[in-house]
């Protein structure tokens, strides 16, 4: 059994970052039923990121979309829609939670609120996430992912000093925010299992942004110091810990613990480092780096990274730097199961990365859904009978 069998989500999400949060809840073996407007007027109706590129599936679906949606329902429905709020306050009656991914004064108009939802069900978690919140100055803005890495800082202690400003390389706040979702409304449903109230609980893509700069930003507020991007993506204060050269590249070390020190100068045959007053603890050697970073890229500089790696192998901490081809190609990622096969109608087999966390029952591993899959058997299961469904099917309300 997964551990959030019998737990029923619906979600109102689109592109990534709610989408990668409820999947994360998906995995575990929570029902998430994704809810998504119909097609109408001649527009393709569905999350926007049913029609991302740019690659494609052979069956013409988004290989982004199934990215971020593996495991879940979809349930076509008119929010705007009277009887579309009829059928929502149905569904509600019967889920534990609804989670929104949408612009901040988005909820309240769509009645996504608990204020709103309440009376279907005292119990339910309404979980909301905005770029920056549904109250204050901000909530009717649009806002994404670098929007936030930028006005958070990140820009600032990303990439080399003499470069511009450089985001990080992946939708890390999306993402974040996401699991920070999925996390705010476990919390949500736990208190409603517990109080038999329901309520609404928020995260933000900013606040999130925000409170990981973690050390940076308590350094900031009662320190004073700014932190600033060093060179080879060194660590702030640890040493040695940062990109060194090797014979045919480059390797990243990362001595974070004063254990390690003694055993690095041994690995690279220089024990008598460990006892040089210069190297002696992290202060110094932090006041030596210039002449740590010259000492390790001649040493390191007799061998490839990967003659390396097995000398080091789990003595120092140490790491290759692989791009994202490499990095799936990693004997690491393909012989311990990382990789596994999804099978898609219409295509075949796909690739997709297994899920991080790893429960006694292994995750399941269904398609990202065509939408409104399952629409039918979801009310069906409500008691709307095949009368009902045609009529709001005829209305365009699913």
């Amino acid at each position: 059994m997964l551990p959030l069998e019998g737990v029923r989500i619906l979600t109102v999400e689109q592109y990534g970052a709610g989408p990668f949060g409820s999947m994360w809840l998906a995995d575990q073996g929570a029902e998430v039923i994704k809810i998504e407007p119909p097609a109408k007027d001649g527009e393709g109706g569905g999350d926007y990121a049913r029609v991302l590129g740019p690659y494609w599936f052979d069956n013409g679906e988004s290989q982004w979309f199934h990215a971020y949606n593996r495991n879940k329902k979809s349930l076509t429905l008119d929010l705007k829609s009277e009887q579309g709020q009829e059928v929502l306050h149905d569904l509600v009656g019967a889920s534990d939670a609804l989670l929104s991914n949408l612009r901040g004064d988005v909820p309240e108009a769509l009645g996504l609120t608990y204020k709103h939802l309440k009376a279907a069900n005292p119990k339910i978690v309404c979980a909301h996430l905005s770029a920056y919140g549904r109250d204050g100055p901000r909530a009717s803005w649009p806002g994404f992912d670098y929007l936030m890495q930028a006005e958070a800082g990140w820009f600032s202690l990303t990439g080399e000093p003499d470069q511009p400003p450089t985001r990080f390389g992946l939708s890390v706040v999306d993402q974040m925010t996401g699991v920070a979702l999925g996390y705010a409304a476990l919390c949500g449903i736990i208190r409603a299992r517990a109080s038999g109230e329901g309520g609404d609980i928020d995260v933000s893509l900013f606040d999130v942004a925000l409170s990981n700069l973690g050390y940076p930003a308590i350094w900031y507020l009662n320190a004073g110091h700014v932190q600033e991007r060093l060179a080879r993506s060194a660590h702030p204060h640890l040493t040695p810990c940062q990109l060194y050269k090797t014979a045919d590249g480059w390797i990243y070390l990362m001595c974070n613990k004063e254990k390690f020190w003694p055993v690095l100068a041994a690995a690279l045959g220089h024990p008598e480092w460990a006892d040089d007053p210069r190297f002696k603890t992290f202060k110094e050697r932090f006041e030596a780096r210039p002449l740590i970073q010259d000492m390790l890229d001649e040493t390191l500089s007799a061998k490839t990274t990967a003659e390396w790696l097995i000398d080091f192998a789990g003595t120092v901490p140490a790491s290759p730097i692989l791009d994202v081809g490499e990095a799936m190609e990693n004997p690491f990622v393909k012989d311990e199961g990382r990789l596994q096969d999804i099978e898609l109608e219409g295509h075949g087999t796909y690739r997709y990365l297994r899920p991080p966390v790893q429960a006694a029952t292994p995750a399941p591993a269904n398609p990202a859904p065509k939408l409104g899959e399952h629409t039918d058997d979801v009310l069906a299961g409500l008691g709307y009978d095949e009368v009902k469904l045609a009529a709001l099917r005829k209305a365009k309300v699913i």
